[in-house]
């Protein structure tokens, strides 16, 4: 099965309230993003954003100039429902990541929540990183949420990389400065708590 089939059965077969990565408001992200960006005028991509409300939270909180990425087309249209004519608003991207169109020096902020520790493959990670290097402005900012040292080796039924704050910059390599770094436990809606980890680069 290919990852977009994969994900498209997900997303249609459960609810959001149903998958492990679910949070009625990613909370943490939101105060990292409200630390990098400072204009409420910044240009902000959520990789990966399927069915999340963080979208909702930011337009409620001001900022005008989103963007949402996702590979499933069933959760980029839950989201447009949900929001309703404000959908109209936001820029769409029904993609991969390692492979979708995006504007060049376009995003303030770029912001991924259990997107990249899906990337096992490294050529994936290469390209996901020469994505962020084309598409967000230097002295752009990069939020990166990954499974954390203590976090599942397997989600959603695929295997993941787990990362501490070293080795998620090793990653992206020297063009990023580390500015802050978290983990937290996510407790999913089974019950089981995931450990996750939240970095905060700034692109120089």
């Amino acid at each position: 099965m290919s990852n977009q089939k994969h994900w498209e059965e997900v997303y249609c077969t459960k609810t959001p309230e149903a998958v492990s990565w679910y949070k009625p408001h990613l909370n943490t992200s939101l105060d990292f993003i409200d630390q990098a960006a400072t204009d409420l005028d910044a240009s902000i991509i959520d990789v990966g954003g399927g069915e999340s409300t963080l979208v909702d939270d930011l337009l409620e909180k001001g900022y005008q100039n989103l963007s949402v990425l996702d590979f499933s087309t069933k959760a980029i249209a839950v989201a447009k429902q949900r929001l309703g004519t404000a959908a109209d608003t936001f820029t769409w991207y029904e993609a991969d990541i390692t492979t979708a169109s995006l504007p060049s020096q376009e995003f303030d902020v770029w912001h991924d929540r259990a997107v990249f520790h899906f990337l096992t493959d490294p050529q994936q990670r290469s390209a996901y990183v020469a994505q962020v290097l084309r598409s967000v402005k230097v002295g752009g900012h990069v939020i990166l949420a990954t499974f954390g040292p203590q976090g599942p080796e397997k989600c959603s039924g695929l295997p993941v990389v787990r990362y501490d704050s070293q080795t998620l910059q090793a990653e992206l390599g020297e063009s990023f400065v580390l500015i802050h770094s978290k983990t937290e436990d996510h407790h999913t809606p089974a019950g089981t708590a995931q450990q996750f980890l939240y970095c905060h680069f700034r692109y120089s």
